[in-house]
């Protein structure tokens, strides 16, 4: 597969590695609702924000959209968008692997785009999540006049690239029917059955079975088009006149058309890639939903409501956990909240607060533009505001003062399994995995909160843990157990901090 090479390329794909993990620290003041919520807003950047997300998120979030910056070599007054073309792939790369690590199995992530990067970016994300893992470029038509003023041709459409974690297992949901789509189904000759419409009654592939001639009720002969046949051999289609399926019109003389009931026809219609405005909204909806909680700064490329939500309908389901790593305005954590998704939105500018925190405070309240009124939505839910706090291990590699059980258990437990910590430990068994029991003697799990007590494996506190028949990996300060002893035992013995791997 083609790799794209650029200035730096070596760095930029060990970055990610080279993050630290850092605690994320709520804060009370600028949460709102219940604090049990799972709603997260997180002010920082957002690459150590999702290094910090791994390991309690890692192949948990359902859907991923990002809108990062488009590198058009304009000033932008909430972002700096004239990053050199090196620069903007050695800030995406790692930030792409990172979400890729956090998407569920049958997760999909969706990135919007325009003609600037769209290329590049698409080589790279075959290459992280894989080029058999693409699914769609989805064109949005982003505005619906044109710029006179352009020198060349004017800009009307975004790209959306769409990838799944893996193809083969995701599956977008069909899109909901609208009114003026079921209002095509008529019922001209009062079939019980109800509404329908007439489809065409020849196909393409062609057999020599179904070509044949049919004789209309007004006594005309017809034949499929060239190169066409019927949709079935004439002993199914006799069957199906019989049954009243056929239509040729009023006065008996049209062409057969088949008769698609409107109660055999599916929920929901398949998606295609193209999105008009009037179906999801423009960049100038988008700024008018913007002025509603914030006059005063309003973003120059912010993303419609109802473009998020069509996102939203074909990657999720409800409560699935929805993820934006370059939260702009907001938008969609506001529709997933609407849409009643967790979700996990990060920024990193002080607009976190004076956007975000703002429309999101006001979508609790009840706020009704955007999509509100199609989901009937009438307020509610909660969210938490998070910063981002200390590394978990310091620049010599270690464990940095203060740093709690809980957070030092979940970065072993990830460093070990890949996978995030299920609940808070409570006792210094952090839990099974492939039939292996992990063990983390920090902190005083053990009721002794001396420096060393309980933090060395001995014999005594051996015998203390919670017991497993199997084997066994122990993390601790040191331990007084000889090899003997540990082989018996069936126990790998780790010392921390030097034999975590994931910092």
């Amino acid at each position: 597969m083609p790799i794209l090479h650029w200035l730096n390329r070596d760095e930029s794909i060990k970055a990610a590695t080279r993050v630290p993990y850092r605690l994320l620290e709520a804060d009370p003041k600028l949460s709102y609702g219940d604090a049990a919520t799972e709603n997260m807003l997180i002010q920082g950047d957002n690459l150590h924000a999702l290094k910090a997300l791994l390991p309690y998120y890692a192949g948990k979030v359902k859907c991923i959209f990002i809108d990062p910056p488009y590198n058009t070599r304009s000033a932008f007054e909430h972002y700096e968008d004239n990053l050199e073309h090196t620069r903007w792939l050695e800030m995406m790369y790692p930030r792409l692997e990172l979400l890729r690590e956090l998407l569920a199995e049958d997760g999909s992530i969706w990135v919007t785009i325009d003609d600037n990067e769209a290329h590049y970016l698409k080589v790279i994300m075959d290459e992280i999540f894989g080029r058999k893992n693409f699914v769609a470029n989805v064109v949005w038509q982003k505005k619906y006049s044109p710029q006179n003023d352009t020198k060349w041709l004017s800009d009307s459409h975004d790209h959306v690239l769409c990838y799944g974690k893996n193809k083969e297992v995701w599956r977008p949901n069909p899109l909901p029917r609208t009114d003026e789509m079921d209002g095509r189904y008529k019922n001209p000759d009062n079939d019980p059955r109800g509404v329908w419409k007439p489809v065409d009654f020849s196909v393409k592939t062609y057999s020599a079975n179904s070509d044949y001639s049919i004789i209309t009720p007004s006594g005309r002969v017809v034949n499929p088009p060239a190169s066409r046949c019927w949709v079935t051999s004439e002993e199914k289609f006799n069957q199906l006149v019989a049954d009243n399926r056929i239509w040729f019109g009023k006065e008996g003389k049209n062409v057969p058309a088949l008769k698609k009931f409107l109660t055999e026809v599916k929920d929901g219609i398949t998606a295609m890639t193209i999105w008009t405005y009037q179906e999801v909204g423009h960049n100038q909806d988008a700024k008018k939903e913007i002025k509603v909680f914030n006059n005063e700064y309003v973003f120059d490329t912010p993303k419609p409501e109802n473009l998020m939500q069509r996102i939203l309908q074909l990657a999720t389901n409800l409560n699935d956990l929805v993820l934006d790593s370059f939260l702009g305005s907001g938008t969609t954590a506001a529709v997933a909240h609407k849409m009643g998704r967790r979700y996990i939105g990060i920024e990193m500018g002080n607009h976190a607060r004076t956007h975000c925190h703002s429309r999101l405070q006001k979508v609790v309240d009840g706020e009704q533009g955007g999509i509100s009124n199609d989901v009937n939505w009438q307020g509610g839910g909660s969210f938490r505001f998070y910063t981002l706090g200390e590394a978990v291990f310091n620049e010599s590699g270690q464990i940095t003062e203060g740093i709690r059980f809980e957070h030092l258990a979940a970065h072993i437990w990830f460093s070990e399994t890949r996978t995030p910590l299920a609940s808070k430990p409570t006792t210094s068994l952090l839990g099974m995995h492939n039939d292996v029991a992990y063990y983390l003697l920090y902190n005083g799990i053990l009721g002794d909160k001396r420096p060393q007590g309980g933090n060395v494996l001995t014999s005594k506190v051996l015998a203390a843990l919670p017991a497993h028949d199997g084997k066994k990996v122990i993390y601790g300060e040191t331990s007084r157990l000889g090899a003997t002893r540990l082989e018996e035992a069936q126990i790998t013995f780790k010392q921390t901090p030097y034999d975590i791997r994931a910092r």
